[in-house]
């Protein structure tokens, strides 16, 4: 379904990037190892405040354990990497992290949840642009990082989004308290287990964890039997 809040969102993303990408590229290695560690501490806090929404957190750590056992299977982050060599010369792991990374911050959450819901249900895209005032700028300092990785995103953004917006007569029920809280730490948590390799603190393969966001409504709407 063609929307103008998404397409707003995804071209924020992709002029962000363009912006992003030169200003890496002369920058030097002791001012990008700066930039990483200012974007994982602030994308720690990010997630922290996200993961402190949860409802319910048996739901959350299960969503974790089933989702990460499925990304493991189907070697979501591995495919992800795979794909950028195909335009790259070297293993560029680097990719994998920063198109997971953008892809999860760009797309999880309450205001896109609300926005694409409202949207497709509405034809209101008032939250719709003001997300994409934030993603433009944010994908600015994160291109300047991660480089391509953070253009490729932006597909993720529009099919995710647009994806939303054209189900959301089916998905309003995530808008629920009883889902969108569970969803939003689910993600909070992805983006603290990203953070943490950001800092270097241990290799985490996030990417593997994104079908999490998939199961935690359906462990929500299981558990709401159990009440």
């Amino acid at each position: 379904m063609f929307n103008l809040g998404v397409l707003v969102n995804t071209v924020a993303v992709i002029v962000g990037s363009l912006l992003g990408i030169p200003i890496g590229t002369k920058l030097l290695e002791r001012y990008k190892d700066a930039l990483f560690i200012s974007i994982g501490a602030v994308t720690i806090l990010m997630g922290v405040k996200m993961g402190i929404s949860a409802n319910n957190f048996l739901v959350v750590l299960g969503s974790l354990a089933i989702g990460g056992l499925l990304g493991e299977w189907w070697k979501i982050e591995e495919n992800i990497t795979a794909f950028a060599n195909r335009f790259s010369k070297k293993d560029d792991n680097n990719f994998a992290t920063g198109f997971v990374f953008a892809t999860v911050l760009f797309t999880v959450g309450p205001m896109t949840v609300l926005g694409c819901v409202d949207a497709g249900l509405t034809g209101n895209n008032q939250l719709l642009y003001i997300k994409s005032t934030m993603d433009g700028i944010s994908s600015v300092i994160l291109a300047s990082a991660y480089g391509k990785s953070i253009l490729a995103s932006s597909i993720g953004v529009y099919a995710i989004e647009g994806g939303l917006v054209s189900l959301s007569s089916l998905l309003h029920f995530l808008t629920l308290p009883l889902y969108i809280h569970d969803f939003t730490s689910t993600g909070g948590a992805i983006l603290i287990m990203i953070a943490i390799k950001l800092l270097k603190f241990k290799e985490i393969k996030a990417g593997n964890f994104l079908p999490a966001l998939v199961v935690v409504p359906l462990l929500d709407f299981l558990a709401s039997f159990l009440h």
